[in-house]
């Protein structure tokens, strides 16, 4: 098929009402889910997947993609209004939104954030219609061996780029894969810690565990601390961004851009390591470097295209190999199998229309994105205003109706409330959720892959090292763990408990 028949056919499927509506609906729900104190992009995400199952699949994918883009710049409306990130990408739009919005340019500060968000996430999309389909093409190369390699090298990237503590991804990871073999083994048609219930014979629900993980803990600490996001909102201000800060901070927004696209593109980093990098490259490199932190617009814009610019990069690895790249994908290759479609190279081929349907509709999402985004910046304070009283019950009726939805099982019920439970010890431990998520989705493909290995060779382990890729894959998994030990090691020798009993 020519890349002309390939245009028309996704414009045949997302060239409708529908397509576009869900693609709207979408950004407005992430940047009102993104701009809730409380809330996150991966929450609203989560809760918005359930709605998707019986829409058509191109559509469903986008309303998602459009909570993804509309979270991650919603974050920062409450980062520079109230000092409280919406998402944990908008940490560094703190550092210089905040401290304008304390001298009444608050209004400057979201204007920067949303001119940096839209022209991030143009390149990021372009990043991805450029490189997921070459990085496909390349991948149609890849047999079992080579993917197995290619999963383990991503196991290792998530442990340990997750959270402060290798030992705590480490953990969180291997219970995600322990959690994984539950069910039954295709291969030898053994139950697997199914405890004899026939419920957990298919094993655990995926939207059971993901909206489990993430959505009820966040409503367990609501509870636990229902003042912990109270901040009072600044007002706008009146002056507004012009074009020449723009122009400007343009060259900060390139570079914070590329680098999201860049860490975006390797699986398990995210968005919030690439808004720190963007901004210290910006400080580094700026004339104002002095001014960072009190209030800097350059700031601001960097942070803000570091995070936009990881938006569209972790579609690349997601697409292409199937691999998640960071957690929001993981909930979105949920969408995908769902409806019977399983991301890698050999979408490119069986199902051409919806790889270009997804790539036009990213397109548009960025025009949706600064129309909604414009609006939301002056409708902040009604939403920072939604009493606990009222949210909390709401997201709790839309998570038990999402699992229920599933399946019509009352057990998938009982499978979220339980992982709500693990998810909430996690975070009070500090033990990183995205790291089970992502090791959670890929275990199975790990142990396929694994097997059919195997199969391949006659149970001779020298097939996962039968040539190139897999030599390259294997030696990025050593030096990355290689690089996390000395990390670790380092850590734990500078840190303030280094060698002294902690105080308190």
């Amino acid at each position: 098929m020519s890349f002309v028949d390939s245009i028309a056919a996704g414009l045949s499927l997302v060239g409708n009402i529908e397509a576009f509506l869900a693609l709207f609906l979408g950004v407005a729900i992430g940047v009102i889910g993104g701009a809730i104190p409380g809330m996150s992009a991966t929450m609203a995400v989560a809760l918005t997947l359930p709605f998707t199952f019986a829409m058509q699949p191109i559509t469903g994918i986008l309303l998602l993609l459009g909570v993804y883009k509309g979270g991650i710049f919603g974050g920062a409306i409450p980062a520079i209004l109230i000092k409280t990130p919406g998402t944990p990408a908008s940490s560094a739009t703190i550092l210089d939104g905040y401290p304008m919005a304390e001298k009444g340019e608050a209004g400057r500060a979201l204007g920067m954030a949303l001119w940096a968000s839209c022209t991030a996430d143009v390149i990021s999309n372009l990043s991805l219609i450029l490189f997921a389909g070459w990085l496909a093409s390349f991948a149609l190369s890849f047999g079992p061996p080579e993917f197995f390699t290619l999963i383990l090298f991503s196991l290792t990237i998530i442990a340990g780029v997750s959270g402060e503590s290798l030992l705590r991804g480490a953990l969180s990871a291997l219970l995600g894969l322990l959690l994984a073999t539950i069910g039954l083994d295709l291969v030898y048609g053994t139950n697997r810690f199914t405890f004899g219930d026939p419920n957990m014979m298919g094993g655990l629900n995926f939207i059971a565990v993901l909206i489990g993980l993430f959505a009820i803990p966040e409503i367990l600490a609501m509870v636990w601390h229902p003042t912990a996001h109270v901040g009072k909102a600044r007002r706008l201000g009146k002056n507004w961004v012009s074009f020449a800060e723009y122009r400007r901070s343009f060259k900060s927004i390139v570079r914070g851009s590329f680098i999201g696209v860049f860490l975006g593109s390797i699986p398990g980093i995210g968005a919030a390591p690439s808004a720190f990098l963007s901004y210290s490259e910006a400080r580094r490199t700026s004339k104002n470097r002095e001014n960072f932190g009190k209030g800097e617009i350059e700031g601001v814009a960097a942070s803000e295209a570091g995070n936009n610019g990881v938006a569209g990069a972790t579609l690349i690895p997601l697409l292409a190999l199937g691999v998640p790249g960071d957690v929001i994908t993981a909930i979105i290759i949920g969408a995908f199998m769902i409806h019977g479609l399983q991301p890698g190279p050999m979408m490119f081929i069986l199902n051409v229309d919806i790889i270009y349907g997804l790539f036009i509709g990213l397109i548009v999402s960025s025009v949706f994105l600064f129309v909604i985004g414009s609006v939301a910046i002056r409708g902040f304070k009604y939403v920072a205003d939604v009493p606990k009283r009222i949210l909390i019950p709401a997201v709790l009726v839309l998570c038990i109706y999402g699992v229920f939805a599933v399946n019509n099982n009352i057990f998938d019920v009982g499978v979220m409330f339980v992982m709500g439970w693990v998810g909430f010890l996690m975070m009070r431990f500090h033990i990183p959720a995205a790291p089970f998520l992502i090791a959670f989705i890929l275990g199975p493909l790990l142990e396929d892959n694994f097997r059919q290995s195997m199969l391949m060779s006659g149970s001779d382990p020298s097939i996962l090292v039968r040539g190139p890729i897999t030599w390259f894959f294997w030696a990025m998994t050593f030096v990355t763990i290689i690089a996390i030990v000395r990390a670790g090691v380092r850590a734990v020798r500078t840190g303030p408990a280094f060698g002294q009993k902690p105080e308190g």
